[in-house]
């Protein structure tokens, strides 16, 4: 079966300027950062309850995206790609491509009551390429395509020349490797996880420039198929397409949020020149995964606006007789910053009904966030510790995708 992304991708470095293709990809590998917590809410708990799908329920959910058909590219864990890659073979006959997450750095480690995602960023993998490829080590001659040839490598930019070297060199390890079996992969990019790395306005032009000079040396055997890093506004956006219109940008979709956050999103990053839309807790969280992709793909093909999808998304919802989490007007509203031009992806949106520590860490992210306050950061002297992890946990919802 002939995958789509390699046919969109194609087209797009046939004609990087003219091409009309957009890639979009669900991200189903958060067992890999937050562990039980992973498959998302399961629809039968009870009101003021906290149930969590199985893994199970949520491997059944990866089938039925893939039977759908309407993403180009299924993002799952090692553990998880082996059941439904190697030994269930749901991708055989589908145009969607399976893909691993090949490295979990430690800024990923969301454990209840951790504080990994506080700390700078460490290189870590769990997975190996082998068993990503063949299901275990030292794969034969042709076994390799048993499973996915494709990976999301991460990476996370401290501005600390110490971390950012050991980051680079680990990097360039995995590219050989991946070279020499035949292994493909993106890159995805984190935003640095030190509360004191860069001033916020000079991030987007800090990240920008930390990846093509990361890849300035990486020739054609080792380059990322296409990227995966926060959408940081539209003149950032362009900037980066601007430079090199066959470094393939995709944005990561961040926190639940509204479905307008979602469809705006997707809108807003294809206008200014991203050509990949990877979203994991936008999927997982809504409704109806299944509609909500529906709706994503029209966006991605300009079949319709991101607001009329949500009326229309609402409208399914209301003929399914699924219940949605909030209103149309309140669907409606947007909740990130980054829509404005020059925007600095900095905004972190907190639910109104959360209670403190949580409710004071949101106050210090609104103060941080205020463009008249300029660039300066929470106090964290005089934060508590647990307002502190609250503090980088509503980080970290918006940036993983």
């Amino acid at each position: 079966m002939k995958k789509s992304l390699d046919q969109k991708l194609a087209r797009i470095h046939a004609d990087p300027r003219g091409a009309k293709d957009f890639i979009l990809a669900d991200a189903k590998d958060a067992d890999m950062a937050l562990a039980i917590g992973a498959p998302g809410r399961s629809p039968e708990a009870y009101p003021g309850e906290v149930v969590f799908r199985s893994l199970q329920e949520y491997r059944e959910i990866i089938e039925h995206i893939v039977e759908q058909g309407l993403v180009d590219m299924m993002l799952m864990s090692a553990h998880t790609n082996e059941i439904l890659t190697i030994q269930k073979r749901i991708f055989d006959k589908s145009p969607v491509t399976p893909a691993a997450r090949a490295n979990d750095t430690t800024d990923i480690h969301i454990l209840r009551g951790g504080r990994s995602p506080s700390q700078p960023s460490l290189p870590f993998r769990t997975a190996t390429l082998d068993h990503i490829q063949c299901g275990h080590v030292d794969c034969v001659t042709g076994e390799r395509r048993l499973g996915a040839d494709l990976g999301l490598y991460s990476i996370t930019f401290q501005n600390d020349a110490g971390l950012d070297r050991r980051a680079l060199e680990e990097y360039k390890t995995f590219r050989l490797e991946a070279e020499r079996k035949g292994f493909r992969h993106f890159l995805e990019v984190f935003d640095p996880n030190r509360h004191d790395a860069i001033e916020p306005t000079k991030l987007p032009g800090f990240i920008n420039d930390a990846i093509v000079r990361a890849l300035a040396g990486v020739t054609s055997k080792g380059r990322p198929l296409f990227l995966k890093m926060v959408y940081h506004g539209p003149q950032a956006l362009e900037e980066l397409v601007h430079y090199d219109p066959h470094l393939v940008v995709g944005i990561l979709g961040g926190s639940a949020g509204t479905t307008y956050d979602a469809f705006k999103l997707l809108s807003e990053a294809k206008m200014h020149g991203a050509r990949v839309a990877l979203f994991g807790r936008k999927i997982n969280h809504a409704e109806n995964q299944l509609a909500f992709i529906r709706f994503l793909r029209l966006i991605a093909d300009g079949e319709i606006s991101a607001e009329d999808a949500v009326r229309a998304y609402h409208g399914v919802l209301q003929k399914l007789g699924i219940k949605p989490q909030r209103t149309l007007e309140e669907d409606m509203q947007l909740q990130t910053g980054v829509m404005s031009y020059g925007g600095s992806g900095t905004t972190i949106s907190l639910p109104s009904t959360l209670k403190s520590p949580v409710a004071a860490a949101r106050s210090a992210i609104h103060r941080n966030d205020d463009k008249s306050r300029g660039s300066a950061e929470p106090d964290f002297r005089k934060m508590t510790a647990a307002e502190k992890v609250a503090y980088q946990k509503a980080r970290w919802d918006r940036i993983l995708g």
